[in-house]
């Protein structure tokens, strides 16, 4: 899975997403050269749920039936 800036330059490309006693570990590239592992710890889960709303929920579910532009 690739994340694009607004200029559509690949700033994360996710490689692997692997269940961990920490929590999940997500390993990939960023900027397409430097290789990373990250952490979502279950902490940080709960927090990010804070983000969502029922307009980004209706917006994800919208994206997956259109195409990239």
């Amino acid at each position: 899975m690739k994340i694009y800036t607004i200029d559509k330059t690949v700033l994360l490309d996710i490689a692997k997403v692997t269940p961990h006693e920490q929590g999940v570990v997500i390993e990939g590239k960023i900027m397409g050269t430097m290789p990373m592992k990250a952490v979502l710890r279950p902490d940080q889960l709960r927090s990010g749920l804070k983000l969502v709303t029922p307009r980004l929920i209706w917006r994800l579910v919208r994206m997956l039936f259109q195409r990239s532009p």
